[in-house]
Parts: C-alpha cells; structure tokens; sequence
C-alpha cells in the first residue's frame, strides 16, 4: 500500500514534531508481526509514560479494530474508519472528544495522518486489493512496540517494587503496635508516648499514595521504631564467657546429686517456695500431674527430667519461641526450669497472647530473682494435690 502524504489536509500546519515523526517512521524498522492487543495493553501499562490518558487509548483501541489481523505487520497499517464509525467503536464518544484524543495520540508519536485530498478518509481498490488509503497510520505504533513493551515491564516493576514496600512497611506497623502494646500490658519502662506518636504518623502516611523514595523512608522509620522496641524488650543475651559459672555449676550439681533419694510430691509441695537463685529440681511425676498437655510431644515419654528438656527444646519453635529467646530462658534460669516453664506456658496457652513476649519477660524476672517456676506449676496442680499441701 502506497503512502502519499505526510501533510494534514486543511489548515493544519506542518510541524516540527511531525517532521521528526516522518524522518522517524522512514528510518526505523517496522517489526514483521506485533499482536496488536499486547501491543495496547502494554502501552496501558505505560500510559503515563507516553502521554496518553484513557480515553484516547479508547479511541486507539477502536482504531486497531479496523486492522482485520491480530496481528500488526509491515503492511496495510493504514485504517480509514469515518468519524461516526469511529465514535460508534469508541463507545459512542463525541466527535469533538474523538478529535482531540485523535490529536493526543497523534502528538504522542503513535499513529500518523495521511490525509486525502478533501480530507476524506478512503482506500482505492485495485482487484479488490487496497492500492492507497488515506486515514490513520498505525506504523509509529508498531515501530515503538519494542519501547513501549520496556516501559511496561519498567512500570510494572515499580509497581511490584511499591507493593512490596508497602507490605514491608504494613507489616513493620503491626510488629511495633504489637510489641508497644505488650510492653504496656507487662508495665515495662519505656518512651512508649514517643514511639506510638511515630506509628500513628506512619499509619496516616501508609493511607496515601507514596512513590518508592516515600515508602522507603517510612520503612526506615518503622524499622527503627522497631529495632527501638526489640532493644527493650528483647536484651541480648549474655556471651558464654560472660554467663555465670556458678549457676552452671550449681545446675550440674543439682542435676547429679541425690537421683535416687528424690523427695516424695507430698514432701515437695509441703516446702516453702525457694528463691529464684537456688533452682531446685521439680519431681516429674509432679510436672506430668500439673501439665498434662505436654505428653503427647514428648517422643520417648517423660520418665525423668531430661525427657522434659528434650522435649520442650524440639516444642519451643512450634509455640512460636525463638531460638534466641529460649537459649537465653536456659542460660538464666537453667535447662530444667527453662522446661518446666515451657510446660506451664503450654498449659495455660490459650490465656497466653504472646508465647515468645511472655518467656522473655520471664526471663528477665527470673535474672533479677524475682521469678521461680514453681509458684506457676503449683497454680496448676489438680485440687486434690492443693489441699493435700494446706494440709502438710
């Protein structure tokens, strides 16, 4: 098909855009086959990288529904549908809202004019094959295929990369207002007024669009509110040089002295509660009668106190306990305590919102010597076992 002009009919005047474009479309490869509906739904994608806003990506896909092929090749890229025609395609758009997305697309390099004498759009016939039209060209559309697929998939990279922030900062959000609000409910010391003044700030932010370098900045002030949080709530734990050699000491001795002359459960239960720093052992039987709840995790059964270390060492993570948390339970309050704490949380684990939060506040008592297990354990206990203690 013949291409005869390059000048709009009327009094259109000849720009300098479209000389560029003309040079341009003359110069450039045209691809041999681009389906046209990827061809637009990537230059959807990248609207707003081409200038074009959505009504004249309407009209552009009325114009490909003139192009008989799926696909758009290096011929007969020219269409010649009537303003009517076109506006009936476009949803029933106003010819004077047709012409000005017309130019839009025009302006943006999409599609060029060619335009027929009387500026008529028409095509010439010879044994029934187009020899010329006059309409719109679909070449430059064609011939940005390959940048426009590029800026699609750009766009739709930023756009992961925002979403992907945006949940990163949501759930950044949710672990401070979480940890905030358990360090509230524990009493524990804190700028709490401070940090809850920032949340509520990144909470309005997050309700309005943000551009990468916006929702990165948010993520880093979230990320410190929360590593502010865990710093308080979350003390390192102490180095292995720097743990007390007593409490191993006294821990190995206490675990190896006397295994066969343990005191009966009557006996134990009738003894003042010890001070946290002494951690003497808890008899099994007593623990198996306190925390029932705990036998179907122990593989091998619990028959003595290491059965209850093994078992709540493999259970800590599925209570959602970390690692670091749990280490440090048995370096403060020793392996056996560690257990038989875990065993009374496992207990009582529907009144526990948050396992890991609640051991390590624990934790933290029990460094002072505020805490020793088995107050804990003793609330436990059937009532028969309660009543046999008033009675010792």
């Amino acid at each position: 098909m013949e291409a005869l002009t390059m000048t709009p009919f009327g009094r259109q005047p000849v720009t300098a855009g479209l000389v560029e474009q003309v040079a341009r479309q003359r110069t450039q490869h045209i691809p041999e086959a681009v389906n046209k509906w990827e061809l637009l739904r990537n230059l959807t994608t990248a609207a707003k990288d081409f200038r074009v806003n959505r009504p004249a990506l309407i009209v552009l896909q009325a114009l490909l529904s003139f192009h008989k092929s799926a696909d758009l090749g290096a011929d007969a890229l020219i269409v010649f549908p009537s303003n009517r025609t076109l506006s009936t395609r476009a949803h029933g758009m106003p010819e004077s809202t047709l012409r000005r997305n017309l130019a839009i697309l025009v302006k943006a390099g999409l599609i060029a004019r060619h335009d027929s004498p009387n500026g008529k759009r028409y095509a010439v016939r010879r044994q029934g094959d187009v020899a010329r039209a006059f309409g719109f060209d679909l070449t430059p559309l064609v011939q940005n295929a390959e940048r426009i697929a590029i800026a699609a998939e750009t766009v739709a990279q930023r756009e992961a990369e925002i979403q992907n922030l945006r949940e990163r900062a949501m759930l950044l959000k949710r672990d401070a207002w979480k940890l905030l609000e358990f360090a509230n409910q524990e009493g524990i010391d804190g700028p709490w007024e401070t940090l809850e003044g920032a949340l509520k700030a990144a909470q309005t932010h997050l309700r309005r669009q943000l551009d990468t370098d916006a929702l990165t900045a948010l993520c880093d002030a979230l990320s410190a509110s929360v590593d502010k949080l865990q710093e308080i709530l979350l003390p390192e734990p102490p180095k292995p040089e720097e743990m007390s050699a007593c409490d191993d000491q006294n821990e190995r001795h206490i675990q190896n002295s006397n295994k066969n002359n343990l005191e009966s459960e009557t006996d134990r239960t009738a003894r003042a509660e010890p001070a946290a720093s002494e951690k003497p052992q808890v008899h099994i039987a007593v623990i198996k009668q306190a925390c029932p709840d705990i036998l179907p995790y122990a593989a091998q059964g619990l028959e003595q106190n290491q059965d209850l270390v093994e078992t709540a060492h493999s259970l800590h993570g599925m209570m959602g306990i970390t690692s670091e948390v749990w280490h440090r339970a048995m370096g403060i309050m020793g392996a056996e305590q560690a257990a038989v704490t875990l065993a009374c949380m496992l207990q009582k684990i529907e009144t526990i919102r948050n396992p890991g939060g609640y051991l390590r506040h624990l934790t933290q008592r029990a460094e002072r010597g505020e805490f020793h297990v088995w107050p804990m354990l003793r609330a436990l206990l059937p009532q028969s076992t309660g009543a046999q203690e008033s009675r010792a």
